[in-house]
């Protein structure tokens, strides 16, 4: 496959630097309506140390979505020394397995790439006055 085609399963991030990549073979309108519950409930877990959702923050690398609608997560932290780090992967699958619809949730950490600044949302900016 050469590298400016991709799988007709896999839709590419978009432009801002905390959407997810999301790979998945159900309907399109199927896909949609869960991300967007899925991004609801990964908005609800917090960092207690910084007042802004993880998804915000753009700790959220990938959702993918299964065709029995379980969703694998890979996911990172703002250090890896986060204080929450052995908790929040499980803080996460709790928010998603409940969304309706989605059979479980499983998340992997990840540290590459590291996360930075720039994937903070503007929303996030706003939130910790980073500008």
């Amino acid at each position: 496959m050469s590298q400016d085609k991709v799988a007709p399963d896999v839709v590419e991030p978009a432009s801002q630097p905390n959407t997810p990549a999301m790979a998945s073979a159900l309907p399109p309108q199927e896909i949609d309506a869960l991300t967007d519950s899925i991004v609801t409930a990964l908005k609800s877990v917090y960092d207690p140390e910084i007042p802004a959702d993880i998804y915000e923050l753009g700790l959220i690398y990938k959702i993918d979505i299964d065709d029995n609608r379980f969703v694998a997560l890979d996911m990172t932290l703002t250090a890896p020394a986060c204080p929450v780090a052995g908790e929040m992967p499980g803080w996460v699958e709790t928010a998603v397995s409940a969304v309706p619809g989605v059979s479980g949730a499983k998340v992997t950490m990840v540290f590459d790439p590291p996360w930075d600044q720039s994937r903070m949302s503007d929303e996030a900016r706003v939130a910790l006055d980073m500008w």
